[in-house]
């Protein structure tokens, strides 16, 4: 068998701490309230309404920036970024892309790409019957995040890396960042390589715990393995992770950034 070499790349979502949403002065406390009553014309999207930014949302980012140790933005602006999903109730997300409020920086060694600022979506219900429940109380909520170079090589280290973040987040008073509520959620992308040259890059989307996440890089990394010792390729995709199962499945093929 060859030595493979695992790069892994996290990026992670925190939804701040605030009294009210990113552009609209509905509460942001979606776990408090009855369903679809945290909301208003402009967190649901009504034609004709305009939003007005979070400052307190726009501070956290820049103090979680400054202990970074990173580059604060002199210029910055928001972009849409556009999806077709019942959790989105504009057909957009309003996020940032081009023009982020923090750039560079690093934390437990691992070098950061970015750390911008975003609405949260709905959230989905999948357990009352053969159909689903959408709650739109988070829809708006502020949310940052935060994207690391592919500087990762280890499953420990990507959970090491996460636990730091929690607690750089608690510590601040930004974000309670409590990954059962899913106040923060990691995503990895993972690929190996048995040159210098990255491999074929996979996305595991919504890890709820660090155990899991480390866990899902681990089984990715297998994975891979198995498959480029067979003959086969891997195949670029966004997958999710079966906790119970303790395996990741295929969700969709993943698209270029472009698309």
């Amino acid at each position: 068998m060859k030595t493979y070499k695992p790069t892994i790349g996290l990026e992670i979502h925190a939804e701040l701490k605030t009294a009210t949403k990113m552009f609209c002065d509905s509460p942001n406390d979606p776990f408090n309230a009855a369903p679809n009553t945290n909301v208003c014309p402009i967190c649901m999207g009504h034609p004709g309404t305009l939003p007005v930014i979070n400052k307190k949302a726009v501070e956290s980012v820049l103090r979680v920036g400054v202990a970074l140790g990173a580059t604060l933005a002199d210029f910055s602006e928001f972009d849409r970024k556009n999806y077709f999903y019942p959790d989105i109730p504009k057909g957009y997300q309003i996020s940032q892309y081009k023009h982020p409020l923090v750039t560079g920086g690093e934390l437990a060694g691992v070098a950061i790409t970015r750390v911008h600022l975003e609405e949260d979506t709905a959230s989905s219900g999948h357990d009352e019957g053969d159909y689903s429940l959408v709650d739109f109380n988070r829809a708006g909520v502020p949310l940052m995040e935060l994207v690391t170079e592919p500087v990762i090589h280890s499953a420990e280290q990507a959970g090491n890396f996460g636990r730091e973040l929690q607690l750089l987040l608690r510590t601040l008073g930004v974000s309670e960042a409590n990954m059962e509520k899913g106040e923060m959620r990691v995503e990895a992308n993972i690929s190996i390589s048995d040159t210098e040259k990255l491999g074929t890059k996979v996305e595991v989307k919504n890890l709820n715990s660090f155990k899991a996440a480390e866990k899902a890089i681990t089984y990715e990394i297998l994975r891979h393995i198995a498959l480029l010792e067979a003959g086969e390729k891997v195949i670029q995709e966004t997958r999710g992770w079966d906790d119970s199962k303790g395996k990741t499945f295929s969700q969709r093929k993943k698209e270029d950034s472009h698309d």
